[in-house]
């Protein structure tokens, strides 16, 4: 029941101790201020490193090979292993259930290319048509390449839209147009941009068998890209892609005559692996973050029961009369607790407002390489605060409790 006089006499309270109750206020909302800055630091990381995952398909894989690191077989270390187009239809063949997107890729790192005047060194790379899906391009006008352009071996090229903008900025529309590749005439069918930025689109696409016959590959290929099916969860897709990984290397070490153990002549980047590695340590790295702000919290939180205890302390005997009076114990107990809940709710809500507003302004400013719009969701953040008024509820109970208990012929002897 409200009762105008308890609050006057909660206020009078408060201001004759007003740097006592001032530095206890502190404290907590420190706590709440300090816990909100670190759940947005957390969830920035955890942006940070999705947006790293985010320039390739979450669920790809991708293979490339390097020279042998063991003697096997009595053959010498040192040896370059070259991966063919067998290898990639092989593979296909033994995991093709699983795959989603597939694609091999014959890599030109230096090619010119070249419109009327302009030309520039830029990446040639020969791929299939999922090799769109797997490195998330967009087309922004035209196609992508497609299984007849790679059956027909088609001189058709997809555009990076960096090299669009700067060797074919005076053609409104380029779809249709010849360039030149090192010199050969390629039809261009598509514009395509990528959210991984210029470095990304710093290359142009066409049909892996194009790329063979026509820059002298002849069955080479540089490297094999995956993406696998859906799974229902995280657990299920990271354990579908480990096997699939151990599959194919072994595949690839059988074929190759490579040692079991080299892990030097295979190169396998797994994208789920590497987030499920990096979210394991945001999951760390937030559980710390708890514990240091909750830690925080609850020094707040003894800090509002020392200040109470020194208040039923003080008015001991002015409780004494309370209770010689006629006082109920309920009638004390609700007199401390609305003290209590009141400077940590305003304490805590003052925190929780700061906290939001400062990530709210700075967080924008934060982009690195791991952090990204650090922020903290809200209803987190004001459940924690309502957490904390229960605490202050608790930490103001047990000295009302103990002023209950103070017998009135005691209290009344207090000096």
């Amino acid at each position: 029941m409200f009762s105008l006089e308890r609050w006057q006499e909660m206020f009078d309270t408060i201001a004759k101790n007003k740097l006592r109750t001032f530095l206890t206020s502190i404290s907590v909302a420190s706590g709440i201020f300090i816990l909100v800055l670190l759940l947005g630091v957390g969830q920035g990381m955890q942006n940070g490193i999705s947006k790293e995952f985010r320039d390739d398909a979450a669920n790809s894989v991708w293979v490339w090979t390097r020279t042998t690191s063991k003697e096997y077989k009595g053959l010498n270390p040192g040896r370059s292993i070259q991966m063919t187009n067998e290898d990639f239809e092989f593979i296909d063949k033994l995991e093709g259930d699983n795959l989603e997107h597939q694609s091999s890729l014959v890599r030109i790192w230096d090619g010119i290319v070249s419109y009327e005047k302009e030309s520039g060194n830029y990446r040639i790379e020969g791929a299939f048509p999922g090799f769109q899906f797997i490195e998330n391009e967009s087309l922004l006008s035209g196609r992508f390449i497609n299984e007849d352009d790679v059956r027909e071996r088609r001189k058709v090229v997809v555009v990076g839209n960096k090299i669009k903008k700067e060797l074919l900025k005076d053609v409104d529309n380029p779809v249709g147009i010849y360039i030149k590749l090192n010199d050969i005439l390629f039809k261009v069918i598509g514009i395509y941009s990528d959210e991984g930025g210029d470095r990304e689109e710093e290359k142009v696409i066409v049909p892996s068998t194009t790329a063979q016959s026509v820059f002298n590959r002849g069955q080479y290929i540089n490297n094999l890209t995956y993406t696998l099916q859906p799974e229902e969860n995280f657990e299920t897709a990271v354990k579908k892609s480990m096997e699939f990984v151990a599959s194919m290397e072994s595949y690839l070490k059988t074929k190759h005559v490579i040692a079991p153990s080299d892990e030097r002549a295979i190169g396998i980047n797994n994208s789920l692996e590497n987030a499920k590695r990096f979210y394991n340590l945001i999951f760390m790295i937030k559980a710390f973050f708890w514990w240091v702000g909750i830690c925080t919290i609850i020094a707040g939180v003894v800090g509002v029961s020392n200040i109470m205890l020194i208040i039923v302390k003080e008015r001991t005997k002015e409780i004494g009369i309370r209770k010689a009076l006629g006082a109920q114990p309920m009638s004390i107990i609700g007199m401390i607790l609305q003290e209590a809940i009141f400077v940590t709710a305003i304490a805590g809500f003052t925190g929780l407002i700061l906290g939001l507003a400062l990530l709210e302004l700075a967080g924008p400013m934060i982009q690195t390489e791991f952090i990204a719009n650090p922020s903290v969701n809200f209803n987190v953040a004001l459940t924690t605060v309502f957490i904390l008024i229960f605490a202050g509820a608790l930490a103001g109970f047990f000295p009302a409790w103990r002023a209950v208990k103070i017998k009135p012929i005691v209290a009344l002897r207090d000096e």
